[in-house]
């Protein structure tokens, strides 16, 4: 049997079905506060908690992001420093230096467990003028090395190696007997 079509006398009109139907929507219910006790059932259409301003808390944890920001960077670029080869030469030339194992003793290394190197280590335009603390089983100081690069493919020339004792004497490792032990020999003579 066909399905027999409604006629337009047995639809309602629009207007009145909206005022017999009952709402559709429930009534929302304000959030538990804190002292109401164990939350069992939970609504779906339940009031949302206030959200807190977020430009206060901005406000608050900007500057210790910045701090952070800024120690994380210097102790980067510190420890690119500590870590290049000119420190690892002058340390080394300081090692095998014989006023400097006078006076520092034997097994000459780093005074601070994270060194801070000082200075400029720029190699692109030439200058290098750092400085840094050194123990040895004898005594402490600090290692200062400037050299300069005169030219855009010239070499660079040590103006100064010297060492600073902790009692304020200053030692100039860098002398007329001693051959400069920052010279590349090999390459020198080559060219």
């Amino acid at each position: 049997m066909p399905p027999r079509l409604l006629s337009a006398r047995c639809i309602a009109p629009r207007s009145t079905l909206r005022s017999t139907l009952p709402p559709l929507h429930r009534t929302l219910i304000a959030a538990p506060s804190p002292n109401d006790g164990p939350l069992m059932t939970r609504r779906s259409d339940r009031a949302l908690p206030p959200i807190p301003s977020s430009r206060a808390l901005w406000l608050k944890t900007l500057p210790i992001f910045l701090s952070i920001i800024t120690v994380s960077t210097l102790a980067i670029f510190n420890y690119q420093k500590s870590s290049s080869s000119i420190v690892s030469a002058t340390l080394y030339a300081l090692r095998t230096s014989e006023a400097g194992r006078r006076e520092l003793g034997e097994q000459i290394y780093f005074r601070d467990k994270f060194p801070w190197i000082w200075g400029e280590m720029n190699q692109l335009h030439g200058r290098i003028d750092i400085s840094f603390g050194v123990k040895g089983t004898k005594g402490k100081g600090v290692m200062r090395f400037r050299s300069v690069r005169r030219t855009r493919m010239g070499y660079f020339e040590t103006q100064e190696w010297s060492l600073e004792m902790e009692d304020g004497r200053k030692l100039q490792l860098l002398n007329e007997e001693r051959a400069d032990p920052f010279k590349n020999t090999a390459l020198q003579a080559e060219s």
